[in-house]
């Protein structure tokens, strides 16, 4: 294992696309992604990389030649931000129906208009239903053990489902950080070679993607639903098998930090969660007992590890960076929603954050957490939802 520093998280994505050795890579440009698939050409071009790179004309086609490759048997991957994401909407279904194990890396970019190239969950968090595994990293180290760890579970055969890997677009993308390469030899005995259970063969014709009658539909959905279950439990054990390999894990689902003994929890994901750790060990030094947790898988939505959070927490403080009009914040409705059914259930609020790339640095977080506990402290959550830094 060499560590080494890599220009961007984007080309960290690139370098673990390599390690996992695709098969067939479908590119197409957006800011701030195209150093994802110009890192994976680069290796390819230079004979790096034994794989099929395929130039497309949209990102819609990125998503179809990605589903034909994978059904024919190939590991795929591609990689896209904001409206590249948006305009694959059709063909995401489309994956995650066929129960193929794509994995993508997703740059986090806010959408427009106004347009906006900086970072928010807008993009993937609109996808969220669409049957994709969604994966959170808060660095680059994370970017490249997640595409690895993505494709063990992608390619389990309880699971054959498709991920994103989401990191924020210029906060992680375009920054550079010291990464651990494992070795290519250790790679490979963590990710064997894909082993599809069916291919698109002429010699083997199967049925594939034809039309469901209203008495199979459901059924079908629910097999979806089922293989998101059972991700749900792989996905703490895949993750702590890395970690003994590779010595590093990030608690499954979710990343606690000083939460043991804490009354408030903040709740977040991606680098939000990293800065909260500066500001929960600030709050700590002033006497108060706060702790953070980051989500770092939203689909399968890790609502048990939220409701061992609460066992001991007298509040919950979500931020979110991303907000659902006409309601909340996501997360902030996911983790109510964990919640509903308990009577002793914590006092919970939510605050909106860092949309279109707005910094969110440990002292909002402390300011949020100031807030909160005023809450605390009165028993009653006043303003349930706030949107923090608002220029008025």
């Amino acid at each position: 294992m060499a560590q080494m520093i890599i220009d961007t998280g984007n080309h960290i994505a690139g370098y673990a696309c390599r390690a996992a050795r695709a098969d067939v890579i479908a590119a197409y440009p957006i800011t701030p992604q195209s150093p994802v698939v110009e890192q994976i050409a680069d290796f390819v071009e230079k004979g790096e990389m034994d794989a099929k790179y395929i130039r497309v004309e949209s990102e819609h086609s990125a998503m179809a030649a990605c589903i034909g490759a994978a059904a024919a048997g190939a590991r795929t991957f591609t990689a896209t931000s904001a409206h590249g994401l948006a305009l694959m909407h059709e063909m995401l279904h489309w994956a995650s129906a066929a129960r193929l194990p794509i994995v993508m890396s997703v740059v986090n970019r806010a959408m427009g208009p106004g347009w906006n190239i900086w970072a928010d969950f807008s993009d993937s968090l609109s996808q969220r239903d669409t049957g994709w595994i969604q994966f959170y990293c808060a660095d680059n180290q994370e970017i490249f053990d997640t595409i690895i760890q993505s494709y063990r579970l992608c390619e389990d055969k309880q699971v054959m489902m498709p991920a994103m890997v989401c990191h924020e677009g210029l906060i992680l993308s375009h920054t550079s950080m010291p990464v651990d390469i494992p070795n290519q030899k250790d790679v490979d005995s963590f990710l064997p070679p894909y082993n599809p259970p069916w291919i698109l063969d002429v010699n083997e014709p199967v049925t594939h993607g034809s039309l469901i009658y209203p008495e199979w539909y459901m059924e079908f959905r629910y097999f979806m639903y089922e293989a998101m279950e059972k991700a749900r439990k792989l996905i703490p054990k895949i993750d702590k098998e890395y970690g003994e390999k590779f010595g590093r894990e990030y608690g499954g689902h979710l990343e606690r930090y000083r939460c043991e003994d804490a009354d408030l929890v903040l709740l977040s994901m991606g680098t939000i969660g990293s800065e909260a750790k500066i500001a929960v060990d600030r709050l700590r030094n002033r006497g108060l007992k706060v702790g953070a947790a980051r989500v770092r898988v939203f689909r399968p939505f890790p609502k048990e590890q939220i409701q061992n959070l609460a066992e001991s927490a007298r509040m919950l403080g979500v931020i979110d960076r991303q907000v659902s009009y006409g309601m909340e914040g996501p997360l902030f409705t996911e983790v109510k929603a964990s919640l509903y059914h308990r009577e002793d259930a914590p006092l919970m609020t939510g605050f909106i954050a860092g949309l279109g790339g707005r910094d969110v640095t440990f002292l909002d977080i402390e300011t949020i957490t100031d807030k909160a506990l005023k809450y605390l402290k009165t028993g009653r959550v006043e303003k349930e939802i706030e949107w923090i830094g608002l220029k008025r």
